[in-house]
Parts: C-alpha cells; sequence; structure tokens
C-alpha cells in the first residue's frame, strides 16, 4: 500500500470543479481548501504504478495548474500489526 500526500494547486475559479474532480477518484481525500486555491489532499494506493496513475489524474484535472507531492510511504503488510 502506498500513501502520500501532496498540495493541489488549483486555480481559484475553479475550486468547486477540481474539489469534485478529486473526490471522483479512488483512493483520494481532500483534507483542506484555502481560498487562494491549494488543496491538502492524502492518497492510498495498491501499488507504484497506480501511486503514480492517480498524481497523473490529479495533473490532468480541469483547473489543476500543478499538485506536488509532500509525503510518500510505503507499507508492505498494511494490516500487521507492529
Amino acid at each position: 500500500m502506498n500513501i502520500s500526500s501532496a498540495i493541489v494547486h488549483a486555480s481559484p475559479g475553479a475550486l468547486s470543479i477540481v474539489e469534485a474532480g478529486l473526490a471522483a477518484l479512488a483512493g483520494v481525500e481532500v483534507h483542506a481548501i484555502s481560498p487562494e486555491g491549494k488543496l491538502i489532499v492524502t492518497i492510498e494506493t495498491d501499488d507504484d504504478g497506480s501511486n503514480v496513475a492517480t498524481y497523473e489524474r490529479i495533473g490532468q484535472l480541469d483547473g489543476v495548474m500543478s499538485a506536488a507531492m509532500v509525503y510518500h510511504q510505503t507499507e508492505s503488510e498494511p494490516f500487521k500489526e507492529i
């Protein structure tokens, strides 16, 4: 399992469109939105390829100007208790 967080920078006039687009992506959750167009999101995917594909989809959403990964962690056994 891959867990990452990102800052998505959207055009301020397109915040609602970007938020809806992000909500439609599997494993993506929006945690905060600023009036200037920055969104804090987390992304959970099964593997590296899915993680890359999700970032590519985010970057292609209408109104998104950029998406920058802030944190990334890979869990090889996500359901095993530490």
